[in-house]
């Protein structure tokens, strides 16, 4: 990567974790399938490139892909990555979007970490050139929907299973790193993660605010070893760790270049009752704000990886999104990149992917019809304004009369 070409980027929907239907059946919830990329994914790229975007979040489906231990099934990637190369797409490689193989189970799996960083490793040697991976995606979603929620995977209720399935997957998300580097010593890793904040209604509700507020940041803390308080040490020992898997990721920080990624949604904050409870809070600090407290802790590069909206406010949000990116950069912060996410509508996002009714969710760039959206062309008109400015910046002085 060029180190001065900021990273406009859209996304393939790629989720696909476990449900249970209402009959008791598991279901597995694979957006490819229900966006129809499968029969799309030429036509898709296609319209990447008809945006003027160069990078693309996107990742071949590790449960149809990892069939086994040493057994992957290449087929799928092996055409699709070759398209990319061919039309000069940069992927950022995304290897596991919210689920796994059903040999492994789920996230409680305690040999999840070691087989992910096998696959991860095969991954990087079938495809070596590749230098730009998220290696698991948000892992605080992806451990709170199936541990804490019950609603994905495993589907368990507890801070226990919460903290089981945090550290699987951030141990999973290390080894991953660790494994790619050993065949690309140049991969770069963007570790998209939900960015959230915690209002508290009342100010007998501040306390377990506060608690919330500590606990969104654990992902990225055991991710990049960073020094834990002690309030969510204790946490973390009270509900399963053991001292010796916590001292694991201070002694396994991976050296290489990482990007913070931090994904932005109108329900990513909240409002916090006395009793511990939730309720979404809409917008109140936006995306600058709580992105900053983040590059605070961190001291990062940061890229903007997900946002949407369902239209008809798609093109405002947008607008406003692109607003506090470019504010971010101007104000010092070393920000690389931008995304929406994702390329075409989504399926049943309104439910969280918790039911299986085919509702169409009206926030991406295109259709299903692959029919492009007013947020496209803001989108496209976007890139070709800002793509040379940004080019020439650099994060040096910049005096302006």
């Amino acid at each position: 990567m060029a180190s001065n070409k900021f990273m406009f980027a859209t996304g393939i929907e790629n989720s696909y974790p476990t449900i249970v239907l209402p009959d008791g059946k598991t279901l597995r919830v694979d957006e490819m399938e229900k966006c129809g990329h499968y029969e799309n994914w030429q036509r898709d790229f296609e319209l990447v490139k008809e945006l003027g975007i160069c990078f693309l979040r996107y990742g071949p489906p590790l449960y149809k892909t990892f069939l086994g231990p040493g057994k992957y099934d290449w087929s799928f990637s092996d055409e699709v990555f070759q398209k990319l190369d061919e039309l000069d797409i940069e992927p950022i490689v995304d290897l596991c979007h919210f689920g796994v193989p059903d040999w492994i189970g789920n996230f409680q799996n305690p040999d999840f970490p070691a087989y992910f960083a096998e696959y991860a490793k095969a991954f990087a040697q079938r495809f070596p050139k590749l230098q730009f991976y998220t290696p698991v995606n948000e892992i605080f979603i992806a451990a709170t929907f199936s541990g804490l929620y019950g609603w994905w995977n495993e589907r368990m209720t507890n801070d226990r299973a919460f903290v089981t399935a945090l550290k699987n997957l951030c141990k999973a998300n290390v080894m991953a790193m660790q494994a790619i580097l050993e065949v690309q010593p140049e991969a770069t890793f963007i570790q998209s993660e939900s960015s959230e904040y915690f209002h508290p209604m009342k100010p007998e509700a501040q306390k377990v605010a506060n608690f919330y507020n500590e606990r969104r940041f654990l992902s990225l803390d055991l991710t990049y070893g960073y020094p834990l308080n002690v309030h969510m040490y204790e946490y973390l020992l009270d509900n399963g760790m053991t001292r010796e898997e916590y001292h694991w990721f201070e002694d396994n920080q991976v050296s290489a270049r990482c990007i913070m990624g931090n994904d932005y949604y109108i329900t990513n904050e909240h409002l916090v009752r006395p009793d511990g409870t939730t309720e979404p809070s809409g917008e109140i600090f936006g995306y600058y704000v709580i992105t900053h407290q983040y590059f605070s802790r961190y001291r990062l590069p940061i890229m903007h990886t997900e946002t949407n909206i369902n239209m008809p406010d798609s093109v405002e949000w947008f607008y406003k999104e692109w607003a506090n990116v470019h504010r971010l950069k101007q104000d010092g912060v070393p920000i690389v990149g931008f995304t929406w996410y994702s390329l075409t509508h989504q399926v049943d996002w309104d439910t969280a992917l918790r039911e299986n009714n085919g509702n169409v969710n009206p926030l991406g760039l295109y259709d299903l019809d692959r029919k492009q959206m007013s947020v496209g062309r803001a989108y496209k008109k976007i890139i070709d304004q800002w793509k040379d400015v940004l080019a020439n910046e650099s994060y040096g002085l910049h005096f302006r009369r």
